[in-house]
């Protein structure tokens, strides 16, 4: 069974970075969509982008569109999520998850996703 761990969440200040990281058990050797979450205190689990492992194609939902960006290494079987010019509006628990594609691209929906990592905390203050 894949496994997924993520990790780098942590306190920043308003405007900084940070790179989270997802390690796939088996990233190199499947075809799977693997997409990056977060959940704060009180609300739904939101997508923010998706990659789908064989290709790279990335989708990006609209609340991760500008400041979030998807990549992945296959050689060390980790996606990463780049956050840039963090909000205090971004403070929450930040989670991977893959699943097997099952159409053209990735969706970044959370219901689609089987599989999740124990998630990262990222806490951002003024």
């Amino acid at each position: 069974q894949v496994q997924l761990v993520e990790s780098g969440g942590g306190s920043v200040l308003t405007g900084e970075s940070l790179r989270l990281s997802c390690e796939v058990s088996s990233l190199n050797s499947s075809n799977l969509c693997v997409g990056w979450f977060r959940q704060a205190p009180g609300q739904a689990r939101l997508g923010l982008a998706t990659i789908r492992s064989t290709t790279g194609k990335e989708v990006y939902a609209e609340s991760g569109k500008g400041r979030f960006l998807i990549s992945q290494d296959s050689a060390k079987n980790t996606v990463y999520l780049q956050a840039n010019n963090l909000e205090i509006s971004d403070r929450a628990m930040y989670y991977c998850a893959d699943d097997a594609p099952t159409g053209g691209y990735c969706p970044a929906v959370y219901y689609e996703y089987g599989t999740w990592g124990q998630g990262t905390q990222v806490t951002v203050s003024s």
